[in-house]
Parts: C-alpha cells; sequence; structure tokens
C-alpha cells in the first residue's frame, strides 16, 4: 500500500463524498428527461459549488474538458477557497450522461483526489484498458498481447478455462471484432452501453461475474478507474489512442512525449488517492438516487489507496421546500 499522505487527511475524505453526493442529486431531478446536456449542467454545477466550499487549493487536472470548451470544471480551473492542501482533481459530474438522461443502469458522479501530480494529467482522447481484479501475479496483462492471449493467460492464474471468463465490454461499433474474437473463445461477454469507470471497478468485486474489462474509451475516465483500482487492488493498463495529428500535438502539448507507452496503475495514479462515487440512477456498483416524500437518498462510496479501506455511506437529504 502506499504511504498515507499528510495532505489528504480523513477530513477530506467525507467531504468528497458530500460533493459526489450534491452532483448525484442535482442529476437525479433530470434522470429520464432525454436531455443529457442539461442532466450534465446540472452535475457541473452542483459539484463546483460544493467543491468552493471546501478549505483546499485544489485544481481540475481531468474535468470537462479545455478551457475554452467547458465554462465550468474545466482543466486547470481552481477550486476550493484557497486556503489548505494543494490537490489535484480528477472528476467526472455524470458519468453515463445518456444513461441518466435514458434511465439506464450505472450513471455515477465520480471524483478522485491526489497530491499535486498524483494523477495523471491526460487529454480528452481515447485510451486501450485493459483491467482486472485483485489477487492476480504481476503482469499477468499485457496491451501488447493479443486479447485471446490476455483471457488464456488471466484463466490460467485463475486456474479455470478461458470460457470460463467474463469480460466487461463498452458496446460500440469499434468493438465488434474484439467481441467477436471472445465469443470465438467461449468467453462471457458483458456488454455496457456507457459507464466504463463502474466497468472497470467490476472487475475488483466479487458479487460481480466480471474477470476482465476491455476495450478502448476515455483517457479521463481511465484515470478516474485507475484511482479506484489503486484503493481496491488490481491491475490496469492502459495506451493512449490518437485519431489524427491534431489530438498527438494536443498531447505533446500535455508533456505527453512517449505517445504509444503502455501505462500501468501506479503511473496513471501515484501514490496515496482518494475515490469518491454516488449513483445517480441504479447499477452493479450503488444504488442510484430515491426520492420519497421529503427526502431524498444516496448510496456512496468512498476509498483510500493508503489505508485500503472502502466505505459505503448511505445518505438522507431532507428537501427543502
Amino acid at each position: 500500500m502506499p504511504q498515507a499522505s499528510k495532505v489528504l487527511d480523513r477530513v477530506l475524505v467525507l467531504e468528497m463524498v458530500r460533493v459526489t453526493e450534491a452532483a448525484a442529486i442535482a442529476a437525479s431531478t433530470l434522470t429520464g428527461r432525454g436531455d443529457e446536456k442539461a442532466a450534465d449542467a446540472a452535475a457541473v454545477e452542483a459539484m463546483r459549488a460544493a467543491l468552493n466550499e471546501l478549505d483546499m487549493d485544489g485544481t481540475v487536472v481531468i474535468g470537462e474538458g479545455e478551457r475554452d470548451e467547458a465554462p465550468m470544471l474545466y482543466i486547470g480551473e481552481k477550486v476550493g477557497t484557497g486556503q489548505g492542501p494543494a490537490i489535484d482533481i480528477a472528476l467526472d459530474p455524470l458519468e453515463g450522461t445518456t444513461i441518466c438522461a435514458k434511465s439506464g443502469p450505472n450513471s455515477l458522479a465520480v471524483l478522485a483526489i491526489a497530491e499535486a501530480g498524483g494523477l495523471l494529467n491526460a487529454p480528452d482522447v481515447y485510451m486501450d484498458k485493459l483491467a482486472v481484479g485483485p489477487g492476480l501475479p504481476a503482469g499477468v496483462i499485457d496491451l501488447d498481447r493479443t486479447p485471446s492471449q490476455n483471457i488464456e493467460a488471466i484463466a490460467a492464474a485463475k486456474g479455470v478455462r478461458p470460457q470460463d471468463i467474463v469480460a466487461c465490454v463498452l458496446d460500440r461499433p469499434r468493438h465488434e471484432a474484439l467481441i467477436a474474437e471472445l465469443r470465438a473463445l467461449g468467453c462471457g461477454v458483458v456488454l455496457i452501453g456507457d459507464g466504463d469507470v463502474a466497468g472497470v471497478i467490476a472487475t475488483s468485486d466479487p458479487d460481480t461475474t466480471i474477470d476482465v474489462y476491455m476495450g478502448s474509451g476515455g483517457a479521463p475516465e481511465g484515470v478516474l478507474a485507475c484511482a479506484a483500482l489503486r484503493c481496491v487492488g488490481g491491475q490496469f493498463k492502459g495506451r493512449l489512442l490518437f485519431r489524427n495529428d491534431d489530438e498527438r500535438a494536443r498531447a505533446r502539448q500535455w508533456g505527453i512525449e512517449d505517445l504509444d507507452r503502455q501505462y500501468d496503475l501506479k503511473e496513471l495514479a501515484k501514490g496515496d488517492c482518494i475515490f469518491a462515487a454516488t449513483g445517480v440512477t441504479d447499477g452493479s456498483l450503488l444504488e442510484g438516487v430515491k426520492r420519497r416524500r421529503d427526502k431524498m437518498t444516496t448510496e456512496s462510496v468512498v476509498m483510500r489507496a493508503s489505508s485500503g479501506t472502502v466505505r459505503w455511506v448511505k445518505g438522507e437529504h431532507r428537501i427543502e421546500r
């Protein structure tokens, strides 16, 4: 386990839950309304307001986009009162905007914090991802291997047949060949419509059937998922994917020189970090926000890497009329 940070104190652990709760409650008022932009905007505004109440000198390193693309919680934005510890923040106020708009499963409000420099400042591009939960030998997964080779290595490490392995994959046209290869091996494939942070975390949860997460998704979500895996254990491999020269040039501007680098867990989320999430809609990880007469209930999880502690938090929030 990483050494406990003197910057990330215990108060901040619970404060992060309050931040994700605020975003989840705001987004939940627009669940199923078919307007993903409005739901996302509500979550962003609520999360920003909650962050700005905290005594910290926070910098958004992964947020809603670059400064010219996002009015709030853009990359580089300072949040908090400015008084207190200097921390880096990776956030997604509404992971699964389309899910929320359609009232589907696994929409979350998510954030991770670390000491300055602790989280990879990932550009908003795709990332090829490969993740497994704890208890497997180091090096069991590698992006330089084929999907079949990775499945065979995981199966051997678990003492089962390749066809006993279940993979989680984002349901996207770009993954048709991957899905076909996995099914040809006899693997079970769990397809998710959105929300790959929850998909990666599911590999570490013994209550799910998921052994491995495979495929490409947003790089920022990859860093958020790594922060969670740092807390609960597991392995992650990630490689940035660039669609054009523009994206490559942008990555270099961010200080990324080796564009083909295969990152592991500790390179994406270093040292001590805190991960927090609150369910917006019901999912495999968390229950969604529920409204009951004069109150709303939330379910959240908060984790810390240095202690390996995972706390499940049920909240009741009175509705002001």
